[in-house]
């Protein structure tokens, strides 16, 4: 069965929105109706466009774009709560005979978009905040001896300096939810909702850290600075806060924000890779024209 859903994804930097547009202009020659769906954990907030790299007017006067500035700042958000927005526009676009484009480079909101995993819904953050500061206090094998106490079965399943899986198995025990079985901490599932055709965007790394130093160079130029200290001012989530570079404008780091930056592309890379059936595509050097020619002839 031909693909239904084509997804792009890639490290940030890599040229996904362009690659995206002229994607949609094929699709159009052909009689499609294209719309980008993101699967960005950071661009669905609205007052964040600039430092997420979210389509601004000019991308979205070419291709219409969905789940992009749609959740305010100030609010909490989690891949459970996107799955369940991402399904209904896609299933949607589905339904009216539209081509849906998932275009995204976070991992997990990736997958949350076109398979349906067992995801936790949000934790009060007043949970998780009392954990953040157990674990500062106290050290993650503080926390380790207190899940084993309380579940042994998940403690021998976390390692004891994994502060993250450690805070998340004890925020989810408080708020009487569940902890994913084995199972489910997998990368990814071949079991799409629809039938995708997923495709992975990789470069040269000398040619993507150059990219990603101009996208930050113009972010920066473009205002980014001067969003970020606005939603830092309209008291902005933490989870908001985790967009890449969001605490390094704060500061004024510009070259720290550059080095977080290749660090987490280095990470998305290494990530996709690991997806059963993406077909891989190096991009340097090349016009997103000539790579949509490729993938759509």
């Amino acid at each position: 069965m031909p693909a239904s859903v084509l997804a792009i994804f890639g490290p940030t930097g890599v040229g996904k929105t362009a690659l995206a547009h002229a994607l949609a202009d094929r699709l159009r020659a052909r009689g499609a109706r294209p719309v980008a769906v993101s699967a960005d954990a950071l661009q669905v907030y609205a007052g964040l466009g600039i430092l997420t790299g979210a389509a601004d007017a000019e991308d979205r006067a070419r291709l219409e774009h969905r789940l992009v500035g749609v959740v305010p700042v100030t609010e909490s958000f989690s891949a459970g709560a996107y799955a369940a927005r991402a399904h209904a526009e896609i299933d949607g676009l589905l339904a009216e005979g539209a081509a849906p484009i998932v275009v995204g480079g976070t991992g997990l909101y990736l997958r949350a978009a076109l398979a349906d995993l067992a995801l936790r819904p949000p934790v009060d953050p007043a949970i998780r905040a009392r954990w953040q500061s157990r674990l500062e206090a106290d050290g993650a094998a503080a926390l380790h001896a207190e899940l084993a106490a309380r579940d042994p079965e998940r403690a021998a399943r976390v390692a004891p300096a994994d502060a993250h899986r450690l805070v998340r198995a004890l925020e989810l025990l408080d708020a009487g939810i569940a902890p994913p079985s084995p199972g489910e901490g997998q990368l990814w599932t071949t079991e799409t909702r629809h039938p995708t055709r997923l495709v992975g965007l990789t470069m040269d790394r000398a040619a993507l850290a150059a990219a990603i130093d101009a996208r930050v160079d113009a972010m920066v130029a473009a205002g980014a600075e001067a969003e970020v200290r606005a939603a830092d001012a309209a008291g902005a989530s933490e989870t908001a806060r985790k967009a890449l570079g969001f605490r390094e404008l704060l500061a004024g780091d510009v070259e720290a924000m550059k080095t977080g930056t290749r660090r987490y592309a280095r990470r998305q890379l290494t990530w996709m890779r690991k997806l059963p059936g993406v077909e891989l595509v190096d991009v340097t050097g090349r016009d997103a024209a000539d790579i949509a020619a490729a993938l759509l002839p």
